[in-house]
């Protein structure tokens, strides 16, 4: 398997993406804009055992397969460094996705197992994030 950096990324990489939040993890992979395969499960904590449970469940489709990877998630900085993989703050990557799969959007509301955050695009991108959710 040979990695990406995505600064480097190019047409017909598929695209991985993994999201480490407080309660979850969640797995993407994108192959030339059409996503081909998702997974989101509860991670009880074994943050590191479950996010390599679910790469390797995806083995044979990144097999001989150039892609990029990112990581993302308010658990998914250590891991990406650890990994040395690029980290995405998850606002970031919430408003990129959003603008490119679905440009009209006004706003974004999601809620983590931590926060809420809220992103209004019209007017400038614009964010509002409240601090511990119940």
């Amino acid at each position: 398997m040979k990695i990406n950096d995505p600064k480097n990324r190019t047409e017909g990489n598929l695209l991985l993406g993994i999201d480490i939040g407080s309660t979850t993890a969640k797995l993407a992979l994108i192959d030339d804009g059409e996503l081909i395969y998702s997974r989101y499960e509860r991670h009880f904590s074994q943050v590191r055992q479950k996010t390599l449970e679910m790469i390797e469940a995806i083995k044979e489709l990144l097999d001989g397969r150039s892609f990029t990877v990112a990581v993302s998630g308010s658990a998914g900085m250590g891991m990406a460094n650890a990994a040395r993989l690029s980290f995405v703050q998850e606002v970031y990557a919430t408003a990129e996705c959003v603008r490119c799969m679905q440009p009209d959007t006004d706003a974004v509301i999601e809620l983590g197992g931590e926060d809420a955050k809220i992103i209004f695009f019209t007017g400038g991108l614009d964010e509002r994030m409240n601090g511990s959710c119940a």
